[in-house]
């Protein structure tokens, strides 16, 4: 009997809108730099591909990944470089969904791939994403930050068992934490503007209902969301999503939420 082993594969290709294109010089290439690459100040962009099937028994890979960057490179950079032209400015939504589509196509002769996902990285912190389950919709992804202090004890257990669960961070003056914050959206792009929602509304309610309430703060002093509830990364996050829910009651509805509480430790709300 044949055995198969699906995986999927991630594939980021990260490149330049310069107005100048560069000099088509193999020599000079830098794919992990960005190619085509930056002659100048001009957007740069990522575009990552997750791809699922089957593990070739000869090959020992799902795909040559040099097929991935020649879709990527063949067909988005020059989609994304058109859209800019024409629509300057605008949200790119739409512009992803017409690439998943496009990508989807390019990929229909290798019958043993799926495109699982399509990722098109704005900035460091701002991200736009499609996937196959929801083709038609986009979840936009901006990343926040928030300081604040803790302290982690539960009313549930005694002294002895506080300082054996929660150790240091059940010291009583509590410890502070540069806290990083992902809010996730998700709706159908505007047909003119293909935006999901205008970045800086997005920022306006995150800012309202959760940086403003949390930001400096002792959660377990400052915030009565916490006066009972032990404020462990977990339960921050899903204190979060609850403040967020309600504020987005148009075309996009929050979609999760994920928190850093170190560059070790993030809990994500809904799992």
């Amino acid at each position: 009997m044949s055995q198969t082993h699906r995986v999927k594969l991630s594939r980021e290709v990260r490149f330049g809108l310069s107005t100048e294109t560069p000099p088509n010089l193999s020599h000079t290439r830098n794919g992990f730099a960005g190619e085509p690459a930056l002659t100048g100040i001009a957007p740069f962009l990522t575009l990552t591909a997750r791809v699922i099937g089957n593990v070739d028994a000869k090959t020992g890979m799902l795909v040559n990944i040099r097929l991935i960057d020649d879709v990527l490179r063949g067909a988005a950079v020059d989609m994304v470089r058109a859209y800019i032209s024409v629509k300057p400015g605008a949200g790119g939504g739409d512009l992803l969904v017409a690439m998943f589509a496009s990508l989807t196509r390019h990929m229909a002769g290798e019958t043993h791939l799926e495109l699982a996902e399509l990722e098109l990285g704005l900035s460091p912190w701002l991200r736009l994403t499609i996937t196959k389950e929801r083709p038609e919709m986009v979840q936009m992804t901006e990343r926040f930050e928030f300081s604040a202090a803790h302290r982690l004890m539960s009313p549930a257990l005694s002294d002895a068992e506080n300082r054996a669960v929660f150790g240091r961070c059940y010291n009583p003056n509590g410890h502070g934490h540069n806290y990083e914050l992902e809010v996730t959206i998700e709706g159908e792009p505007h047909a003119q503007t293909g935006l999901v929602m205008h970045v800086g509304e997005l920022q306006r309610l995150v800012n309202e209902h959760v940086i403003d309430v949390l930001d400096h703060k002792h959660l377990n002093i400052d915030c009565s969301e916490f006066a009972t509830l032990n404020p462990t990364v977990e339960n921050i996050a899903r204190i979060i999503h609850e403040k967020l829910v309600p504020a987005f009651r148009g075309p996009a509805q929050l979609r999760r939420v994920r928190v850093w509480e170190t560059p070790k430790t993030w809990a994500e709300y809904p799992a």
